[in-house]
Parts: C-alpha cells; structure tokens; sequence
C-alpha cells in the first residue's frame, strides 16, 4: 500500500514529467509522442527511377543513384526559364541550389546541386573552353597544404568512381585563367541541396552527364551570390 505522502509526491513528479498532468496514461502518451519518428519514404515516380538508373555502358558503369536521398525539388526537370539569360546559359543560383540551363522558347534545364561551405565558395561571370568525361583530379596546392593526406594525388587521381569530379566535368575559366572551379558528377546523393563541398558546384552523376551532352564549349555561366534575390 502507498501512503498518501508518498501519492502526492509521485504524483508530483509525474506532473512534472508531463509538464501539464499528473495523469500516468497522459504522460506515457507524451513521451511516445515525443520520440523521434523516422522520415516517411519518399515516393520516387517510375519515370524519375528510370532516369536516374544506371548506366551500365559508361567507361566506369555507374550504378544506379539513391534519388530517394534528395528532395524532390532537386530532381532534374524543365521550367519556364526564370533567368532571363538567353538560351545557351548557365545560371547557378546558389540561394536556391539550383543550376539552370536555359533554352530557346522561353524555357530552361532544372537541375538541383550542392555547392562550396563557407569560406570555399566562388560567383561570378565564366566560360567553359573545355570538358572531360571521367576526369583525372588534381587537387589545388592549397588544399594538400590544408590536408596533407592528398599528397599522393599532387599529380592527379584516376578516372573512376571514388574520383571527386564523378562522371563528367566542365571547367569554368575567366578569359585564359583557370578559376581551378569546375561544375562535376558526384555519386553522394545527399550532398544535393546542401554546402559541403570546396568550392565547386555538384550534381548527381546523372545530371552531370545530361548536362555534359547539352553544353557546347564556350558556353556562358553565370554563378549569383547568395545574397541575390532567388530565381525561384
């Protein structure tokens, strides 16, 4: 048998537990409530799955991407092209991780990207004299100061999968200087939508080599600052 001091006093608790009662079903209630719930899957459209499958025949067969990591608003699709770039550009607006590329009748390739954290980060007007399908790597002298396990790779990083710039790469110049920022694949899925990288701009090996096929050599781009106003 419980006193009644011993009833007040746990029935205190158990209010404070709760925060609102004292009553033990609610309280049971609120910590079930409170625990965290796992994310509900996200529903990937058959059409979506397809186009982000795998591409066995590539140099390096890419499996197929883990599409279901990145939120839907970063899937490659066509918008009215909110730019107002003439067709043939890329505009990389990084307030909104998106990287656009603009077509004639008024419209524009939608792609979502992951971009440079702070400190890394780059805008501004370039071209782009070249591309390379899978891309030897070659980290800045910079960056093997900072992290000297990259050493090994002071005279370049194979093709291939677990190289940084992924399936394909387009290099951004400003006139003849290399500004060593690069538009690359990356299998890492997650990292769409988000600042992780060093500098560069991202997209899923998928995207990249969509991308890839419909940029000529000498195309314009255009990277806006965060702090101009959105695109979309």
């Amino acid at each position: 048998m419980i006193d009644r001091r011993s009833f007040l006093v746990s029935a205190g608790a158990a209010a404070l537990a709760g925060c609102t009662t004292a009553d033990p079903t609610v309280v049971v209630q609120r910590q079930v409530a409170m625990r965290p719930r796992a994310a509900a899957p996200v529903f990937v459209p058959p059409d979506v799955r397809a186009m982000y499958g795998p591409r066995p025949n590539e140099e390096f067969p890419l499996p197929a991407a883990d599409i279901a990591q990145v939120p839907p608003q970063f899937w490659r699709r066509e918008v009215s092209n909110p730019t107002g770039e003439a067709p043939g550009t890329i505009v990389v607006d990084t307030a909104t991780f998106y990287l656009y590329f603009t077509q004639p009748g008024g419209t524009a390739m939608r792609y979502g990207v992951g971009l440079g954290r702070q400190g890394f980060t780059w805008n501004g007007d370039a071209r782009i004299p070249f591309k390379r399908k899978w891309p030897t790597w070659t980290p800045p002298a910079e960056m093997i100061a900072r992290d000297p396990s990259l050493e090994e790779f002071r005279d370049g990083m194979a093709p291939g999968l677990d190289n940084p710039l992924g399936a394909r790469a387009l290099y951004l110049f400003q006139g003849k200087a290399d500004t060593l920022y690069r538009l690359h694949g990356t299998m890492e899925a997650k990292s769409i939508g988000h600042a992780v990288s060093s500098g560069c701009v991202r997209l899923l090996n998928q995207d990249v080599i969509d991308l890839y096929e419909r940029v000529p050599n000498g195309t314009r781009v255009i990277v806006r600052p965060p702090s101009a106003p959105r695109l979309a």
